[in-house]
């Protein structure tokens, strides 16, 4: 199994953001994961629809938008006009009352519909809509910001969702305070995929090809 390896863009350097693309390219990521934050579902503002615009015309490798905003089937033809067929669109299981039209209008758009779960928020809750969607992602941390800690209750309910995830047809990925430990022990567990954000890829150095590297080979063993 090839462990998908997501860049989280809202860590990236902005003064440099073509730089930051193509060298990411470059080393091997799969997807460029882009944070959106509307202020009122989670406190913080990140990422605009020109920087999704931007990227989305720069990138040559598919994009993985993370919508944190509340009931996204309002805004959600905005983001589906500046993205390619293909490419993931995550919603907010708690963000939506009829999460299913949305993620519907996703697939009609030709994206990959993901339901994505705050730490606190139970399987149950997902379970039928994760019939709809292709792919679940756990957020391993409160959403917001970069760099918030690692809340380790979570390990259950990932553990319960891998042995879940052949019945229900998904793929898991995991979110937040992704460092080289957790995803060694995650990935042996099952799991699909990380976004990778100042704990694993974002740290001062862009010698991306040897983080990328590494963590392929942590992957193997």
């Amino acid at each position: 199994m090839k462990l998908e390896l997501n860049a989280s863009m809202m860590c990236a350097d902005f003064g440099s953001l073509s730089s930051e693309i193509n060298l990411l390219e470059e080393a091997g990521i799969d997807s460029f994961h882009i944070d959106i934050m509307d202020g009122r579902f989670v406190d913080n503002f990140a990422m605009s629809l020109c920087d999704l615009r931007y990227i989305a015309r720069v990138a040559a490798i598919p994009l993985d938008v993370h919508l944190m905003i509340e009931h996204p089937r309002v805004h959600i033809e905005k983001f589906l006009k500046l993205i390619r067929p293909g490419d993931t669109v995550y919603i907010h299981a708690e963000s939506e009352y009829h999460p299913s039209t949305t993620l519907n209008r996703i697939i009609e758009a030709g994206m990959v519909p993901g339901v994505a779960i705050n730490p606190c928020t139970s399987i149950e809750t997902v379970k039928e809509i994760a019939c709809i969607a292709k792919k679940v992602m756990v957020m391993m941390v409160d959403p917001g910001e970069a760099g918030k800690p690692y809340l380790p209750f979570v390990a259950d309910k990932i553990k319960r969702l891998v042995d879940l995830k052949e019945s229900l047809g998904i793929k898991i990925y995991l979110d937040g305070a992704c460092n080289d430990a957790r995803i060694l022990s995650y990935a042996r567990l099952g799991v699909d995929g990380f976004v990778l954000g100042t704990n694993a890829l974002f740290n001062g150095n862009r010698d991306y090809i040897n983080k990328m590297e590494n963590l392929r080979n942590l992957a193997r063993l």
